[in-house]
């Protein structure tokens, strides 16, 4: 049993025991890829069945994503790796959080026999919340219909929460990787409920921006991010604090179309961020990423880029 950031929350891992101030929980079960609006609509109905039963309400998560254990060469890219997750999770008000690993047991393992073993017998709950479209237990047989009739027999309350929509349509994690992927930062910030972000450590390049007076600091992302090539204006985390910047997410084809960075340029800051952790926010997409004929169309253009970037972002 470990704490996360917010020390009020508890995380419990694979079979540890529930500590007693978490006994009898209320559970919100899911995978919660993204801890979007959906999500939290989940966690806000747990919290509700809690507090009428005066017992904490926990959420319980899978890692690795089941799809990528059954087939890793096609999973979708992560909107959230576990830690950044669980950060999310722990500022949602729940008391704590359970992560069992999603191995061969446990995608074998019957429905029935999951809502036995798991629920029932290990964690004793009360009460159990899941989204709509959640399934459980080998072959996914698990339904929340299922789940419902379980908790009847069980002796613990099922609340299956209906989808809520954006723009007309559900909001899911698969929806948000599809609005990134088409670049719409916005519309997949709207659907999370806060800008899309990425985590990652500065590395260094090629220190060409610093030549042409606009330095980066190169951020390598995961090789299956499907987010759009393009310009962004952000948003970043830094040791000095939150600065705006304009960002390029792609190969550089004007240079040498080589594997895809982040690059991002901090308005109004100066310092080293080797080997930094940076939090980028995606606020707005510009444009495309496109080729220019030399270096002055470049720098022409990154200037334009830059005005904008400060423009959004003086209006977030």
């Amino acid at each position: 049993m470990t704490q996360t950031p917010s020390s009020a929350f508890v995380l419990v891992r694979d079979a540890e025991p529930l500590p007693p101030a978490l006994a009898h929980p209320v559970i919100a079960i899911g995978n919660f890829d993204g801890v979007h609006r959906g999500h939290r609509a989940v966690f806000d109905t747990a919290r509700t069945m809690a507090r009428d039963g005066g017992v904490p309400a926990l959420a319980l998560t899978f890692e690795p994503h089941p799809r990528t254990f059954f087939n890793p060469a096609t999973a979708p890219f992560r909107l959230t790796p576990e830690p950044q997750k669980l950060q999310y999770i722990a500022e949602t008000g729940l008391a704590g959080a359970i992560v069992l690993p999603f191995d061969a047991a446990l995608a074998s393992m019957e429905a029935e026999d999951f809502v036995r073993r798991i629920l029932v017998e290990r964690y004793a709950v009360t009460g159990v919340a899941v989204g709509f479209d959640f399934h459980f237990g080998r072959g996914r047989a698990g339904s929340p219909a299922f789940l419902q009739e379980a908790g009847r027999r069980h002796g613990f309350q099922v609340k299956v929460v209906e989808p809520m929509r954006d723009e007309d349509d559900a909001i899911s994690s698969t929806a948000v990787r599809q609005a990134l992927a088409s670049g719409q930062v916005g519309h997949a910030a709207h659907m999370l409920g806060r800008p899309f972000t990425v985590s990652a450590e500065v590395i260094h390049g090629d220190k060409r921006g610093r030549t042409i007076g606009f330095p980066t600091a190169n951020l390598a992302l995961p090789a299956d991010l499907e987010l759009a090539f393009g310009i962004y204006a952000v948003r970043a985390v830094t040791p000095a604090g939150r600065f705006d910047g304009v960002a390029n997410y792609g190969r550089r084809p004007t240079f040498d179309n080589g594997r895809a960075l982040l690059e991002v340029h901090l308005f109004d800051y100066s310092g080293d961020l080797y080997g930094v952790t940076l939090d980028v926010e995606f606020h707005a997409f510009l444009r495309p990423e496109l080729k220019f004929d030399g270096i002055d169309a470049l720098v022409a253009q990154i200037r334009a880029d830059a005005e904008q970037a400060r423009e959004v972002l003086a209006k977030v």
